[in-house]
């Protein structure tokens, strides 16, 4: 806006437009920025790091396995000055574990193709070309870990080639990493359909999307996730078609997400996310003139208390709860504001109203947040910032079903990321 679009302005618009200049800038604690993109605190007024006072300090915890143990014996009595026999019974006094990793070299099996003379009739046989000189060189450990590196630490391919050669020793171009990976992704597949065939019978469903490039065109990297399954898709488009052929038919009892419009009207019931709508009362308080925004904060924290406990509570309990919460909810939204900030945030929590306390109705079932599809895209946005997106749709739909397969195992406890995608490339 230049000088000229300045003085057409009347000064009621002049008087709103420095006001809303003065506002503080979103952060990711009033807002859904990340948290990369806040400004850092000025040097001296940052809080210092290390150990706060009054923590208790942590040790790292000794294996529970180890390859040898390594006994240290006193060699000399500090009182008479007697030599101290190795043979003497001693007892345990500390343990401590020292970690390293053995020199990694690649280990190659060379399979050779051999001749004979027939000794009945003096013909010459050749063998059978064996199975392993067929198709890549590579073993399935070797696709199992560009696999990792690629789609869960984010490296290029320039950077993986380099990394296979600085510490495997194992020379593999470009071309041949990416064939490699999209061999790998195939296997994935069947691990994905059965993901996918879990969410489409879950009565509780939470979804989320964020912006990705694919093709050099803007896309889409969705997540569903059920108490099943987590499921990844990647997709040209953001409107609600994505949701429904994911669910194909399949209408859950409750949906979780935001409150985009593409996610709403798929269940027979929706859960707000709370976490969104707290954000934006935190920005109204930091940035407004008028208390409403801090009675919402103060109802979202009675609303929280109650999802904490709800499992402990009776449901006669629970429901009085919710009540109340109904008609604190109401006052507040029946009170006048001549902020504009609070009148917004008032306005968001009006069109969601009777998708706030759904979670009440389904005690431990479901969340009154979708924090956890939240995490869930996490690594995609690390992956997006690092990589700028995908040059093929193949990549992209091949590394969600990755991230599908593996975030599903990992609802069961003590799975590991690496050792899942190692079984179903062995497979």
């Amino acid at each position: 806006m230049g000088r000229t679009d300045l003085e057409r302005l009347s000064k009621a618009e002049l008087i709103d437009l420095v006001l809303r200049l003065q506002q503080p800038a979103k952060t990711s604690r009033t807002s859904s920025k990340p948290p990369s993109t806040d400004r850092k605190a000025q040097r001296d007024k940052s809080r210092p790091g290390g150990a706060k006072p009054g923590h208790e300090g942590h040790s790292r915890r000794l294996s529970e396995d180890f390859d040898q143990a390594v006994d240290h014996y006193p060699d000399q009595c500090p009182g008479c000055g007697v030599c101290l026999s190795a043979a003497l019974l001693g007892e345990t006094v500390s343990e401590h574990d020292k970690i390293d990793l053995p020199p990694i070299a690649p280990v190659v099996e060379r399979h050779r193709r051999l001749a004979v003379i027939c000794p009945s009739c003096g013909l010459r046989v050749v063998a059978d070309l064996p199975a392993a000189a067929k198709g890549t060189p590579f073993g399935p450990r070797l696709h199992a870990v560009a696999t990792y590196l690629k789609t869960f630490q984010a490296l290029s391919y320039e950077r993986l080639e380099a990394a296979f050669a600085d510490l495997f020793g194992v020379e593999i171009s470009q071309g041949g990493l990416m064939n490699m990976l999209r061999r790998a992704q195939g296997r994935f597949e069947d691990g994905r359909d059965a993901a996918v065939a879990r969410l489409r019978r879950a009565r509780v469903v939470g979804s989320d999307e964020t912006g990705v490039r694919i093709e050099g065109s803007n896309a889409y990297h969705w997540v569903f996730r059920c108490n099943e399954a987590v499921v990844h898709q990647a997709a040209p488009t953001r409107g609600a078609v994505v949701v429904r052929d994911m669910m194909d038919g399949h209408r859950p009892e409750v949906w979780c997400s935001d409150r985009y419009v593409a996610q709403q009207g798929h269940a027979d019931a929706h859960q707000t996310c709370l976490a969104h709508l707290a954000r934006d009362v935190a920005y109204a308080i930091e940035a407004g003139e008028d208390v409403l925004p801090m009675r919402l904060k103060l109802w979202l924290h009675k609303a929280f208390g109650l999802a904490r406990d709800i499992e402990a509570l009776a449901a006669s309990t629970i429901a009085a709860k919710r009540r109340a919460l109904e008609r604190t909810l109401q006052d507040i939204l029946d009170t006048p504001t001549s902020c504009e900030l609070a009148r917004g945030v008032q306005n968001k929590f009006r069109r969601a109203k009777d998708q706030l306390l759904t979670f009440a109705l389904w005690p431990g079932q479901v969340e009154p947040t979708n924090n956890a599809c939240e995490r869930d895209l996490r690594p995609a946005v690390v992956q997006r910032k690092i990589t700028n997106g995908y040059r093929a749709m193949w990549a992209a739909q091949g590394e969600a079903d990755i991230r599908t397969v593996v975030d599903t195992a990992r609802l069961r406890p003590g799975a590991n990321r690496f050792q899942t995608i190692l079984g179903v490339v062995s497979a």
